[in-house]
């Protein structure tokens, strides 16, 4: 392939990209505006997490899905008020193309976050924890609640920082196109 033929493929690949991104970036309405899609993917982070009962995670076991990622702690309010939607998002789109997955970060102990599930209704999530806080520094996430949009093959293609509705039409909509265009892994 010549390098004039290998630039215009590339050029055409980037340009088709973005207006992917921008096609998307116009679905979104109330608080998916705070949601920052990013016009290439990021490296995501690869330090390794727990669940409930100790076994160690990375996010490479999600290769193959895209992933909503969000960070959150038992003691943040804005995370209490976006859990329940985060839970009806994975109960409505969650599958073998999405998952919601949801990591305590910091100082939370185990009972506290199910007490916290049970309180907001959190059935469909799993209990995931960072304790020492490697996998959010390594992803610098700086605030809670943090939300991060992770394509097939594990980039981050999007980041929220706050809470938002994540149940909400636009939501939905946005990550269905994003399932629909996220690069295979």
């Amino acid at each position: 392939m010549s390098i004039l033929r290998s630039v215009l493929l590339y050029t055409a690949l980037v340009l088709g990209a973005n207006a992917a991104v921008a096609d998307i970036a116009a679905l979104r309405e109330g608080s998916m505006k705070k949601l920052n899609l990013h016009s290439e993917p990021k490296a995501a982070g690869t330090a390794t997490f727990t669940d409930a009962e100790g076994g160690e995670h990375t996010l490479a076991e999600y290769h193959g899905q895209v992933v909503l990622l969000n960070f959150w702690a038992t003691w943040c309010a804005p995370c209490r008020k976006e859990m329940p939607g985060l839970n009806a998002l994975q109960a409505e789109l969650g599958g073998e193309d999405f998952q919601v997955v949801t990591i305590a970060t910091g100082r939370n102990m185990l009972p506290a976050i199910t007490r916290f599930f049970d309180e907001v209704g959190a059935t469909d999530l799993p209990i995931l924890l960072d304790p020492k806080q490697k996998l959010a520094r390594d992803m610098a996430v700086l605030g809670l609640p943090a939300t991060v949009i992770l394509d097939r093959k594990g980039q981050e293609i999007g980041r929220l920082t706050g809470d938002a509705e994540w149940d909400s039409d636009s939501a939905k909509a946005v990550l269905r196109a994003l399932i629909g265009v996220a690069g295979e892994g």
